[in-house]
């Protein structure tokens, strides 16, 4: 039911799972730029819809799915369920008389200020991202980050410094946008993160106090741009500048050297490794395809007694 041709697809009828190549049809788990490609026909929830032709043009042909509204494709049901990762991200349900699969895309079992929360309903195949498929990625609560987070701008800000938040342009940005303008404090975009902004807010998405960059509202507020080693991600007159990454990925003390910031945060849109397993225990699947992530993890999940295997070019599964 499920196979690998330089990436993942529904073998019968055939749909590309988040595969990065134009495709005849193509299910869309989010607007990330390492999900899409300009397919002639994609399938995905109404925001990610406007966030995917913000990215590929409004001139390719889209079907949207929106959560929990079962669709028919070929002999397979469709349904989309929400996967907490940004806004508009999905799960895919694809249930034929084989039985029932679950492709997570990235995910969230956490609680997001942007992203409607996740939910997982039970499958007989579960495939499963695994970004943080390592132990030592147990992120610390999200209360205790953000709370690291607010208390490092507003001293930034006392100090007559900038607050650099360098973030993705696509969720994370938003995120710490909300986090930030909730505690009261304004914050300027760099443009190209401002337009996608613009579209998060026109799906209801409340950002608060947010505002394109200009150099004229610089004092007091924290600033969001693009990530260091981007083509644009440096903004004008910014004078005192304290970089701040905020990732997963902080949970390394080597990554603020790694990413050249002054400050790393471990605050993520991925699943750590506990929500990894609280997944599979959730789900509870006849096997665990695991996708973008360490390939031992497959093999921690087969000592917690499920039977799970790491995606690879040879791979291929199919319910019988």
């Amino acid at each position: 039911m499920i196979h690998w041709d330089n990436g993942l697809f529904l073998t019968r009828p055939r749909l590309a799972l988040d595969v990065r190549r134009r495709q005849p049809a193509a299910f869309v788990s989010h607007a990330h730029a390492d999900h899409i490609a300009p397919h002639e026909l994609a399938y995905m929830t109404p925001p990610t819809r406007r966030l995917y032709q913000h990215r590929v043009g409004d001139h390719r042909r889209v079907v949207e799915l929106p959560y929990g509204a079962p669709r028919e494709f070929g002999d397979a049901r469709l349904t989309t369920y929400p996967a907490g990762h940004c806004l508009g991200s999905a799960m895919l349900l694809a249930e034929t008389d084989a039985g029932r699969v679950l492709y997570t895309g990235d995910y969230k079992l956490g609680d997001s200020a942007t992203a409607e929360p996740a939910e997982l309903p039970r499958a007989d195949v579960l495939v499963m991202e695994c970004t943080f498929g390592q132990p030592k990625y147990a992120l610390p609560p999200r209360e205790q980050t953000i709370a690291e987070l607010v208390a490092l701008v507003r001293s930034t800000l006392a100090e007559g410094a900038t607050p650099v938040i360098h973030a993705y342009p696509l969720g994370k940005s938003q995120e710490v946008t909300r986090l930030l303008t909730a505690a009261g404090v304004p914050v300027l975009q760099h443009p190209h993160i401002f337009a996608i902004s613009e579209i998060y807010q026109q799906c209801g998405v409340d950002l608060g106090d947010v505002q394109p960059y200009h150099r004229d509202r610089l004092p007091g507020a924290a600033v969001i741009t693009l990530p260091k080693g981007s083509r644009f991600f440096r903004l004008p007159g910014m004078g005192r500048p304290v970089s701040i990454a905020a990732t997963g990925w902080a949970i390394d003390p080597s990554t603020k050297f790694r990413w050249q910031v002054d400050h790393a945060l471990p605050l993520s849109d991925h699943a750590d490794y506990s929500e990894l397993l609280q997944t599979a225990e959730r789900v509870q699947p006849r096997e665990i395809i695991c996708t973008h992530g360490p390939a031992d993890f497959a093999g921690r999940l087969c000592a917690a007694g499920f039977h799970a295997r790491h995606v690879s070019e040879a791979f291929q599964t199919r319910m019988f």
